[in-house]
């Protein structure tokens, strides 16, 4: 903790990821003394950040840490504890809701709700985070980008050639391929390794994540203060049970407690939820901010599967690929069905990754297989439910994740596998993603208008406690079917402002 900074700040702010960093960039201007409570460290600048072998077969980054299937076995779950959150290893996609996912809309399996409010209310905060996320692309490929009040502030990441021929192929069989919305400045990247940025560790290495982008924005104030380090154990209420009164946390092995005026939960949909669980006390005897039992509740995990095009004919010598996606399916199946899905290229997976999930087979044939494919990554909406939830017993996370709308996932990846046969790839194999990749996880602390069906109001408040906000991905009333990190930093501006505005003023 900085020498300068009073005993007690204004703000505490738990978890640096996209949440936490992008909220503590929009409040640092507000001379508020703001403290960060990370649980992890930095990542430090090494070589095994572009190892692959050590990040997708040994597992180097991954973390000591057990969930629990309800009633099951114990996995090891793909979420990450460092200074960034799991923006340090993200895919960078920066892409908006559409406009129709903050509506009403009805799938294959059930309907997402509406938002309680509509896409033009979080548009400029989308076009402040697209500025703070420095994010590379270009309007008017796709055609259900929504409207923008301003242009991104770079243009594209550039197709490498062996996928503009791709790109090209899929547009000649009447597909609408777009240049994915990036925070990647790829001179950068490739300067230090070449290498795929999708889930690989990011050193300032230039991947825009939340502590690149949003937190090194915040700390540039001498009014924000991070503390690395630092697991926040348990929120303390006032007698009355309303207010936060206490912060617990453990670094370096010691007990400390702290009194801020706000705090804003940032640990991520599925550690925010655990806390306010593990607070419960006599006034709030199920968890904080649950009066609506709801904390916990509404998990959700996007349907998602690596589809892999294959084809004798073909030579992939990219080093990323990372740079076009496909909206075809995304508001219809393209026949006046249910929507399907938005799909998007993986980063370039390599002999080295494959092996990871094919131990029996030799690298060097891997590597051959790889070389004559293409990676893709397909992801359908999955809706929220009650029953698909995190739960805590003792000190086990427990997490029982019901699947929805699988069935249009299916059909999303058969209707990718039958448009890239016809692009030229005879042979096309899909690998369905499960719990153990938390690929996007929200939900579980949703906004809403009624405090009987939500615990947040929508500037993420909760309605139990005033000064207590949880501004990450468990926010988000649904998960729509694109990448969530570019929606949550949005949703972070606004809630900074909100505070500013209304419990900072002199």
């Amino acid at each position: 903790m900085s020498q300068s900074m009073k005993s007690q700040p204004d703000i505490v702010i738990i978890g640096s990821g996209v949440g936490g960093a992008t909220v503590a960039a929009g409040l640092a201007a507000s001379g508020a003394e703001i403290l960060i409570l990370e649980a992890g460290h930095h990542i430090e600048d090494l070589p095994v950040n572009r190892d692959q072998r050590a990040i997708f077969q040994r597992g180097h980054f991954r973390p000591k840490e057990t969930w629990y299937e309800e009633g099951g076995p114990g996995f090891n779950p793909g979420n990450y504890y460092n200074v960034g959150g799991n923006s340090k290893f993200y895919g960078a996609v920066l892409t908006r809701y559409r406009r129709e996912d903050f509506e009403e809309m009805q799938h294959l399996d059930g309907v997402s709700p509406a938002w309680p409010f509509p896409y033009e209310e979080l548009e400029p905060w989308y076009s402040k985070a697209e500025e703070l996320y420095q994010v590379r692309g270009r309007l008017g490929e796709d055609p259900t980008e929504p409207v923008h009040s301003r242009d991104y502030p770079h243009g594209p990441v550039p197709d490498e050639p062996a996928i503009a021929k791709v790109r090209k192929r899929l547009a000649e069989v009447g597909m609408h391929p777009y240049s994915l919305p990036l925070g990647v400045d790829i001179d950068r990247w490739l300067a230090k390794g070449k290498t795929p940025w999708d889930a690989h560790p990011n050193a300032f290495d230039g991947k825009m994540d939340a502590e690149t982008a949003a937190l090194a924005t915040a700390l540039e104030h001498p009014n924000v203060h991070l503390q690395t380090g630092s697991r926040v154990t348990r929120l303390a209420t006032a007698p009355d049970g309303k207010a936060i009164e206490t912060v617990h946390y453990v670094k370096d092995g010691t007990e400390h407690r702290i009194s801020p005026k706000l705090v804003v939960l940032s640990a991520g949909a599925v550690q925010s939820a655990v806390l306010l669980l593990r607070s419960a006390d006599d006034r709030n005897a199920s968890g904080l901010a649950n009066g609506s039992d709801q904390v916990g509740r509404n998990f959700m995990n996007h349907n998602s599967s690596a589809v892999i095009a294959l084809s004798p004919w073909y030579r992939n010598d990219s080093v990323y690929q990372k740079t076009f996606g496909l909206n075809d399916f995304y508001l219809s199946d393209g026949q006046g069905g249910p929507p399907l899905g938005n799909i998007q290229l993986l980063g370039r997976i390599s002999g080295a990754i494959l092996k990871a999930n094919m131990p029996g087979l030799p690298e060097w044939l891997l590597n051959q297989v790889s070389a004559r494919g293409i990676d893709f990554y397909a992801m359908s909406e999955d809706l929220p439910s009650s029953e698909s939830r995190v739960m805590v017993d003792g000190e086990r996370v427990v997490l029982k994740w019901v699947r929805t709308n699988w069935q249009a996932h299916l059909d999303l990846v058969a209707k990718l596998k039958a448009v890239l046969k016809k692009a030229g790839f005879p042979i096309v194999v899909a690998r369905a993603f499960d719990k153990r990749t938390p690929s996007h996880q929200c939900g579980t602390v949703r906004i809403g208008i009624d405090p009987a069906q939500a615990p947040l109001d929508v500037y993420c408040r909760a309605f139990d406690h005033p000064n207590l906000f949880v501004v990450d991905a468990s926010c988000l009333p649904t998960s729509a079917a694109v990448n969530p990190a570019l929606t949550v930093a949005a949703q972070a501006l606004r809630v900074a402002d909100h505070i500013v505005k209304q419990d900072l003023r002199s």
